[in-house]
């Protein structure tokens, strides 16, 4: 059986994710079973995730190793992203290393069709100017990171590579941004990234109308179905009255702020497991 266009888009918007990861200054690193997407100078889950493909029982240890050890030794904290049903045995291996499930499941959802007219009003969306740029990275960095993730949204809105476009967005209300969000196209892949609202702004719509004015605009292209995550309930059912439907499903895989970034001691040294071949 083929991939139907529904596998297709949800492919595409993944490999759009990574990609946009990596257009800010991260890289990924293929392992037997995962991707494991980094981003070492934003040292934050959103940026530091690992797609988890098939892995069999009898080689997870090798696999918890590998992607274990590439974040912790870069002192970092990443999530897992499990499709839904996790397997037993990931679940269990997971758990073991402190890493707990979300409370909801992380939903990919695809912008079937335009939100209604209505959506946002009293809100104002727009792209920032060029001198807001720093402000605009703000939204998802400390002050620590954000001239790194500044420097990297001007090069890549002002010079993309071949066959992508990342445009940012922000909400506006009585002309003060409070909320955020970028939009990032990859070869056939569109999506909607990193929404982020002031806490004092919360609940007033800025949310809703960077979405609805992203699917009503299309301002990275109107030839591809655009994507985004969606991590708790009201968001899901928020999500859907803007137009999107549930692709997929994950189950979300995430670190205590108290948890040690360590392996565990592989106990006493012991002779080797193996041996080459003696000579004939």
């Amino acid at each position: 059986m083929g991939e139907g266009p529904g596998d297709r888009d949800a492919d595409a918007a993944l490999a759009a994710e990574r990609q946009l990861i990596l257009t800010l200054g991260g890289f990924a690193v293929e392992i037997a079973g995962a991707v494991l997407v980094t981003h070492e100078k934003i040292p934050v889950p959103r940026f530091n995730f690992v797609e988890v493909g098939p892995v069999g029982r009898e080689r997870q240890s090798a696999f918890f190793e590998r992607a274990l050890d590439h974040y912790f030794q870069r002192a970092l904290r990443p999530t897992f992203r499990v499709p839904r049903p996790a397997p037993d045995h990931i679940d269990r291996g997971l758990r073991s290393f402190g890493f707990r499930p979300g409370p909801v499941p992380l939903a990919l959802m695809l912008g079937r069709r335009p939100p209604a007219p209505s959506i946002g009003g009293g809100v104002a969306v727009r792209e920032p100017r060029p001198e807001e740029v720093a402000a605009v990275a703000s939204f998802w960095a400390g002050e620590r990171e954000r001239p790194e993730l500044a420097a990297a949204l001007d090069v890549a809105i002002h010079h993309p590579n071949p066959g992508e476009r990342l445009v940012p967005l922000l909400a506006l209300l009585d002309g003060t941004p409070v909320s955020a969000a970028i939009v990032y196209r990859h070869r056939n892949g569109a999506g909607i990234h990193l929404v982020a609202t002031r806490p004092s702004a919360r609940g007033r719509g800025a949310a809703s109308a960077l979405v609805a004015h992203a699917l009503r605009e299309h301002p990275v292209g109107s030839d591809a179905v655009y994507s985004i995550l969606a991590g708790a309930p009201e968001g899901g059912a928020r999500l859907a009255e803007l137009g999107f439907e549930s692709e997929r499903s994950f189950v979300e895989y995430g670190l205590p702020r108290d948890a040690e970034l360590a392996l565990p001691s592989p106990g006493p040294p012991g002779p080797p497991r193996w041996r080459p071949p003696s000579g004939g």
